[in-house]
């Protein structure tokens, strides 16, 4: 029998529930009426579980059977798992410019600046904007974008393969997946 309280959501538990009269819920959830809390907990010790306090205030007040240590790491391993599908949630998409005639230099520096940001786990997208007659010769926007991924390859999936629209060519690269 555990008799530490959390903190944090202010969960009292046996000893610690204040409360004359309180609705029991059993370990599987079904309800098993209003009862003296002397009786609650002596049906906790009997199912070898806490009587936990889930709404102190109801009227009466709610308390549960249940393993509170085994609650609360199921609490914590929930919480951690929303915190990391929040941070998934929250990368970001850079965006990188190219030209059909882009200097070595400047293509480099690119790579090397979209490098950096895919090894923190963003996205990148890169695109090339066609000016004029270099609408017709779209298959070299494709060759430098081809480029910039196998610069890329060794940290960086081409998740969106290069696909013309308009006058724009782009393409979407994310971090590889560990194994």
């Amino acid at each position: 029998m555990s008799h530490i309280a959390n903190k944090d959501k202010n969960l009292f538990i046996n000893e610690q529930i204040r409360a004359k009269e309180v609705m029991v819920i059993g370990p599987n959830g079904e309800q098993l009426g209003v009862k003296p809390i002397k009786d609650a907990l002596t049906l906790a010790s009997y199912a070898g579980f806490d009587l936990v306090l889930m709404n102190p205030n109801a009227k009466p007040a709610v308390c549960k059977i249940m393993d509170y240590n085994k609650y609360k790491y199921e609490s914590k391993k929930k919480a951690k798992e929303n915190l990391k599908k929040q941070r998934e949630a929250n990368l970001d998409l850079k965006e990188y410019r190219l030209s059909v005639n882009i200097d070595v230099h400047d293509f480099d520096t690119r790579v090397r600046n979209a490098s950096k940001y895919l090894e923190k786990g963003h996205k990148v997208k890169v695109q090339i904007r066609f000016k004029g007659r270099e609408l017709a010769h779209t298959d070299l926007g494709k060759e430098v974008l081809l480029r910039f991924a196998r610069a890329v390859e060794d940290i960086a999936d081409v998740e969106k393969a290069p696909v013309l629209d308009g006058r724009f060519m782009s393409m979407i690269l994310a971090k590889k997946k560990e194994k």
